[in-house]
Protein backbone atom coordinates (compact mmCIF):
# COMPACT_ATOMS: atom_id res chain seq x y z
CA UNK A 1 0.00 0.00 0.00
CA UNK A 2 1.28 3.40 -1.23
CA UNK A 3 2.81 5.59 1.73
CA UNK A 4 1.36 9.03 1.97
CA UNK A 5 4.06 11.14 3.75
CA UNK A 6 3.51 14.48 3.16
CA UNK A 7 0.04 14.07 1.90
CA UNK A 8 -3.35 15.84 3.77
CA UNK A 9 -6.75 14.08 4.40
CA UNK A 10 -9.27 16.00 5.12
CA UNK A 11 -12.51 13.46 6.55
CA UNK A 12 -15.39 14.18 7.74
CA UNK A 13 -17.65 12.02 10.33
CA UNK A 14 -14.14 11.01 11.43
CA UNK A 15 -15.55 9.51 14.90
CA UNK A 16 -17.94 7.08 13.15
CA UNK A 17 -16.94 3.56 13.12
CA UNK A 18 -16.06 3.49 9.60
CA UNK A 19 -14.80 7.15 10.12
CA UNK A 20 -12.11 6.01 12.79
CA UNK A 21 -10.61 3.06 10.08
CA UNK A 22 -10.03 5.48 7.22
CA UNK A 23 -8.39 8.05 9.83
CA UNK A 24 -6.08 5.08 11.85
CA UNK A 25 -5.72 4.03 7.60
CA UNK A 26 -3.88 7.04 6.44
CA UNK A 27 -2.16 8.39 9.74
CA UNK A 28 -0.10 4.97 9.77
CA UNK A 29 0.85 5.59 6.14
CA UNK A 30 2.22 9.01 7.14
CA UNK A 31 -0.47 11.14 6.23
CA UNK A 32 -1.67 14.50 7.91
CA UNK A 33 -5.34 14.60 9.12
CA UNK A 34 -7.88 17.48 9.55
CA UNK A 35 -10.48 15.07 11.23
CA UNK A 36 -13.77 16.93 11.55
CA UNK A 37 -17.05 15.69 13.44
CA UNK A 38 -20.44 16.75 14.94
CA UNK A 39 -19.61 15.02 18.54
CA UNK A 40 -16.72 17.23 18.98
CA UNK A 41 -15.27 15.67 22.45
CA UNK A 42 -14.74 12.57 20.25
CA UNK A 43 -13.29 13.63 17.52
CA UNK A 44 -10.36 15.67 19.79
CA UNK A 45 -10.05 12.64 22.02
CA UNK A 46 -9.38 10.68 19.09
CA UNK A 47 -7.05 12.91 17.59
CA UNK A 48 -5.38 13.23 20.61
CA UNK A 49 -5.05 9.26 21.02
CA UNK A 50 -3.75 8.62 17.39
CA UNK A 51 -1.13 12.33 17.95
CA UNK A 52 -0.56 12.84 21.09
CA UNK A 53 1.99 15.51 20.21
CA UNK A 54 -0.39 16.96 17.51
CA UNK A 55 2.19 17.31 15.34
CA UNK A 56 0.28 15.42 12.13
CA UNK A 57 -3.23 15.88 13.51
CA UNK A 58 -6.00 18.75 13.63
CA UNK A 59 -9.57 18.16 15.11
CA UNK A 60 -13.05 20.22 15.06
CA UNK A 61 -16.36 20.37 15.29
CA UNK A 62 -18.53 20.29 12.09
CA UNK A 63 -22.48 20.20 11.29
CA UNK A 64 -22.44 18.68 8.12
CA UNK A 65 -25.92 19.71 7.48
CA UNK A 66 -24.71 23.65 7.87
CA UNK A 67 -23.10 25.80 4.84
CA UNK A 68 -21.40 27.92 6.93
CA UNK A 69 -19.20 25.04 8.30
CA UNK A 70 -18.21 23.61 5.29
CA UNK A 71 -16.26 26.98 4.47
CA UNK A 72 -14.72 27.12 8.44
CA UNK A 73 -13.29 23.39 7.93
CA UNK A 74 -11.98 24.39 4.08
CA UNK A 75 -10.46 27.51 5.49
CA UNK A 76 -9.02 25.42 8.43
CA UNK A 77 -7.66 22.78 5.83
CA UNK A 78 -6.09 26.23 4.18
CA UNK A 79 -4.56 27.74 6.87
CA UNK A 80 -3.00 24.97 8.87
CA UNK A 81 -2.03 22.66 6.10
CA UNK A 82 -2.02 24.58 3.26
CA UNK A 83 -4.23 22.90 0.87
CA UNK A 84 -5.83 19.23 0.87
CA UNK A 85 -4.38 16.08 -0.98
CA UNK A 86 -7.33 13.55 -0.24
CA UNK A 87 -11.21 14.32 0.66
CA UNK A 88 -13.56 11.93 2.67
CA UNK A 89 -16.43 13.72 3.09
CA UNK A 90 -18.36 10.59 5.43
CA UNK A 91 -20.69 12.54 7.70
CA UNK A 92 -23.99 10.96 7.47
CA UNK A 93 -26.91 9.41 9.34
CA UNK A 94 -29.28 6.17 8.68
CA UNK A 95 -32.55 6.40 10.76
CA UNK A 96 -35.21 4.26 10.47
CA UNK A 97 -38.46 5.30 8.92
CA UNK A 98 -41.12 3.81 6.64
CA UNK A 99 -41.97 6.59 3.77
CA UNK A 100 -45.94 6.28 5.46
CA UNK A 101 -44.64 7.62 8.09
CA UNK A 102 -42.10 10.47 7.04
CA UNK A 103 -42.54 13.81 7.95
CA UNK A 104 -40.93 16.13 5.55
CA UNK A 105 -38.27 17.28 8.70
CA UNK A 106 -37.65 13.65 8.39
CA UNK A 107 -36.43 13.79 4.77
CA UNK A 108 -34.93 17.13 5.13
CA UNK A 109 -32.50 15.94 7.92
CA UNK A 110 -31.36 12.74 6.07
CA UNK A 111 -31.04 15.06 2.76
CA UNK A 112 -29.35 18.09 4.59
CA UNK A 113 -26.50 15.79 6.17
CA UNK A 114 -25.94 13.20 3.87
CA UNK A 115 -26.18 14.89 0.23
CA UNK A 116 -26.38 18.09 0.62
CA UNK A 117 -23.15 18.57 3.11
CA UNK A 118 -21.17 16.80 0.32
CA UNK A 119 -21.68 19.39 -1.93
CA UNK A 120 -21.50 22.26 0.23
CA UNK A 121 -17.95 20.59 1.26
CA UNK A 122 -16.64 20.26 -2.24
CA UNK A 123 -17.49 23.34 -3.13
CA UNK A 124 -15.62 24.52 -0.94
CA UNK A 125 -12.74 22.69 -0.59
CA UNK A 126 -11.90 22.40 -4.57
CA UNK A 127 -10.02 25.88 -4.22
CA UNK A 128 -7.40 24.03 -2.75
CA UNK A 129 -7.39 20.93 -3.82
CA UNK A 130 -4.06 20.30 -4.97
CA UNK A 131 -2.82 18.37 -8.25
CA UNK A 132 -2.74 15.00 -8.05
CA UNK A 133 -5.71 14.89 -5.37
CA UNK A 134 -8.58 12.77 -5.12
CA UNK A 135 -12.16 12.98 -3.52
CA UNK A 136 -13.76 9.45 -2.08
CA UNK A 137 -17.59 9.68 -1.29
CA UNK A 138 -19.16 7.16 0.55
CA UNK A 139 -22.14 5.71 -0.97
CA UNK A 140 -24.24 2.35 -0.23
CA UNK A 141 -25.21 -0.22 -1.56
CA UNK A 142 -28.88 1.25 -0.99
CA UNK A 143 -28.16 4.04 -3.65
CA UNK A 144 -28.26 0.84 -5.84
CA UNK A 145 -31.14 -1.54 -4.70
CA UNK A 146 -33.19 0.60 -2.29
CA UNK A 147 -33.85 -0.01 1.39
CA UNK A 148 -36.70 -0.67 3.24
CA UNK A 149 -37.72 1.90 5.88
CA UNK A 150 -34.82 4.21 4.88
CA UNK A 151 -35.95 5.62 1.86
CA UNK A 152 -34.55 9.27 2.56
CA UNK A 153 -30.80 7.18 2.83
CA UNK A 154 -30.91 5.27 -0.28
CA UNK A 155 -32.01 8.28 -2.16
CA UNK A 156 -29.27 10.88 -0.25
CA UNK A 157 -26.97 7.85 -1.25
CA UNK A 158 -28.27 7.35 -4.67
CA UNK A 159 -28.21 11.28 -5.11
CA UNK A 160 -24.49 10.97 -3.74
CA UNK A 161 -23.26 8.79 -6.51
CA UNK A 162 -24.86 10.90 -8.54
CA UNK A 163 -22.77 13.93 -7.69
CA UNK A 164 -19.72 12.05 -7.50
CA UNK A 165 -19.71 11.15 -11.50
CA UNK A 166 -21.03 14.94 -12.41
CA UNK A 167 -17.67 16.19 -10.22
CA UNK A 168 -15.49 13.54 -11.71
CA UNK A 169 -16.37 15.47 -15.24
CA UNK A 170 -15.39 18.81 -13.82
CA UNK A 171 -12.30 17.82 -12.06
CA UNK A 172 -10.84 15.12 -13.56
CA UNK A 173 -7.90 17.19 -14.70
CA UNK A 174 -6.51 17.94 -11.32
CA UNK A 175 -8.57 16.01 -8.74
CA UNK A 176 -10.31 11.93 -9.47
CA UNK A 177 -13.55 11.63 -8.00
CA UNK A 178 -14.59 8.08 -7.23
CA UNK A 179 -17.39 6.50 -4.76
CA UNK A 180 -17.43 3.62 -2.46
CA UNK A 181 -20.78 1.17 -1.80
CA UNK A 182 -20.46 -0.42 1.57
CA UNK A 183 -22.87 -3.01 2.75
CA UNK A 184 -23.85 -3.89 5.72
CA UNK A 185 -20.61 -3.02 8.11
CA UNK A 186 -20.52 -4.02 11.85
CA UNK A 187 -20.41 -0.57 13.09
CA UNK A 188 -22.88 1.48 15.35
CA UNK A 189 -24.96 2.48 12.53
CA UNK A 190 -26.29 -0.57 11.33
CA UNK A 191 -26.52 -1.99 14.92
CA UNK A 192 -30.53 -1.95 14.80
CA UNK A 193 -30.58 -3.38 11.11
CA UNK A 194 -28.00 -6.22 11.59
CA UNK A 195 -29.77 -6.88 15.16
CA UNK A 196 -33.43 -7.10 13.23
CA UNK A 197 -32.30 -8.62 9.69
CA UNK A 198 -29.01 -9.95 10.53
CA UNK A 199 -29.38 -13.44 9.47
CA UNK A 200 -31.11 -12.77 6.85
CA UNK A 201 -28.25 -10.33 5.12
CA UNK A 202 -25.61 -12.71 6.20
CA UNK A 203 -27.63 -15.49 3.87
CA UNK A 204 -28.00 -13.09 1.24
CA UNK A 205 -24.27 -12.25 1.18
CA UNK A 206 -21.84 -14.74 -0.76
CA UNK A 207 -19.11 -13.72 1.85
CA UNK A 208 -21.34 -15.16 4.68
CA UNK A 209 -20.46 -12.47 7.19
CA UNK A 210 -21.05 -8.75 7.92
CA UNK A 211 -18.12 -6.41 6.31
CA UNK A 212 -15.60 -4.51 9.03
CA UNK A 213 -15.01 -0.76 8.67
CA UNK A 214 -11.17 -1.48 8.05
CA UNK A 215 -12.32 -3.59 4.89
CA UNK A 216 -14.23 0.15 3.34
CA UNK A 217 -11.02 2.39 4.77
CA UNK A 218 -8.62 -0.18 2.42
CA UNK A 219 -10.61 0.39 -0.58
CA UNK A 220 -10.93 4.56 -0.07
CA UNK A 221 -6.81 4.60 0.58
CA UNK A 222 -6.12 2.96 -2.58
CA UNK A 223 -8.66 5.20 -4.66
CA UNK A 224 -6.95 8.07 -3.33
CA UNK A 225 -3.33 6.12 -4.46
CA UNK A 226 -1.43 6.34 -7.39
CA UNK A 227 -2.50 2.47 -7.81
CA UNK A 228 -5.72 3.94 -8.86
CA UNK A 229 -4.29 7.13 -11.15
CA UNK A 230 -6.87 6.32 -13.89
CA UNK A 231 -9.82 5.56 -12.02
CA UNK A 232 -11.97 8.60 -12.09
CA UNK A 233 -16.08 8.19 -11.51
CA UNK A 234 -16.20 5.01 -10.52
CA UNK A 235 -17.67 2.81 -7.74
CA UNK A 236 -16.09 0.27 -6.16
CA UNK A 237 -18.72 -1.87 -4.14
CA UNK A 238 -17.47 -3.45 -0.47
CA UNK A 239 -20.40 -5.72 0.75
CA UNK A 240 -19.45 -9.38 0.17
CA UNK A 241 -21.17 -9.63 -3.07
CA UNK A 242 -24.86 -8.51 -1.33
CA UNK A 243 -25.63 -6.31 -4.00
CA UNK A 244 -24.47 -8.57 -6.82
CA UNK A 245 -26.42 -11.96 -5.15
CA UNK A 246 -29.31 -9.87 -3.46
Amino acid sequence: MQEFTGRILLLTGAAGGIGREIAAFFFARGASLLLADLDESAVINMARQMDPQGERIIAARYDAACEHDAGIIASLAHDHFGGVDFMVPGAGIYPHCPVSQMEGADWRRVIAINLDSVFYLCRAVMPILRENSAIVTLTSVAAHRGSQNHAHYSASKGAVLSLTRSLAIELGGRTRVNAVSPGIIETAMTRELRGEKGDILKAQTPCGRFGQPREVASVVAFLCGDDASFVNGEVIHVNGGLYMAG
